[in-house]
């Protein structure tokens, strides 16, 4: 993506796709959709599952997003997402679709001239919306949003493609960490727990009355069960996927 942004190339659906396989982490996806939003001179993104009818907040639902953290506050303060038009076309059609904010005043006149100018203050008027779902079953989609001229139909078409395999990538990486969970022993837990406190493997083992050799052998199997290469990066993956805190 580096190089497409560098050159100043119209980018392609398919030119992303390698390069989506190969992300590991919610980060890595992060960091490659502020990349897409660059290259498609947008301002901000957002992954979502589709909110339930019960659901009056956006921040819950959102999986990763770039949005101004000032803007989702005062979203959901104001209780927007309940009378949200958006919303509403997300549950009832799976095609893309293009929104533009002071076009579509379609909530109560108070709260439609708040939209407006919440969503003019931080530059973020002309919207995408790619809905997609995962091999379970789970609804949600890919939006785009800035300030920038009309999306083409092949830039339309690339981005559906792009969001299509963004949204799967996150659920494996979702499905992944689950199993991660589900594969680490109690005690390789407890050796990253106290790693993380900063305790070297002799103090884990006076601390756990086992051998320092019994605590490394812990170590290095949740470290290659973590798929990472040292052990600072498996307390770390640990922390993200919730195993210890």
């Amino acid at each position: 993506m580096a190089a497409l942004i560098q050159a100043g190339m119209s980018p392609r659906g398919e030119d992303f796709i390698e390069e989506i396989s190969r992300l590991k982490t919610q980060f890595d996806v992060f960091r490659f959709m502020k990349g897409v939003t660059e290259v498609y001179r947008c301002r901000a993104f957002m992954v979502l599952n589709l909110p339930p009818i019960t659901s009056h907040d956006l921040q819950s639902n959102s999986v990763i997003s770039n949005w101004p953290a000032e803007l989702l506050s005062i979203y959901d303060q104001e209780s927007l997402l309940s009378t949200s038009p958006v919303l509403q076309r997300l549950r009832g059609s799976t095609l893309p679709f293009l929104y533009e904010v002071a076009a579509n005043p379609s909530r109560e006149e108070s709260k439609s001239q708040l939209v407006v100018a919440l969503f003019e203050r931080f530059r973020m008027t002309r919207f995408i919306y790619l809905p997609t779902h995962d091999a379970s079953g789970l609804r949600g989609a890919v939006s785009l949003a800035g300030d920038r001229d009309l999306f083409s139909t092949d830039e339309i078409k690339d981005l559906f493609y792009i969001a299509i395999h963004v949204f799967d990538r996150l659920a494996e990486i979702r499905s992944l960490d689950v199993r991660i969970v589900d594969a680490l022993t109690d005690r390789e837990i407890d050796c990253l727990n106290w790693t993380a406190a900063g305790k070297t493997s002799a103090e884990i083992a006076e601390i756990l009355a086992l051998s320092e050799h019994t605590v490394n052998h812990y170590l290095n199997r949740a470290t290659k069960k973590l798929d990472t290469v040292n052990r600072t990066q498996a307390v770390a993956k640990a922390l993200r996927v919730g195993l210890i805190k």
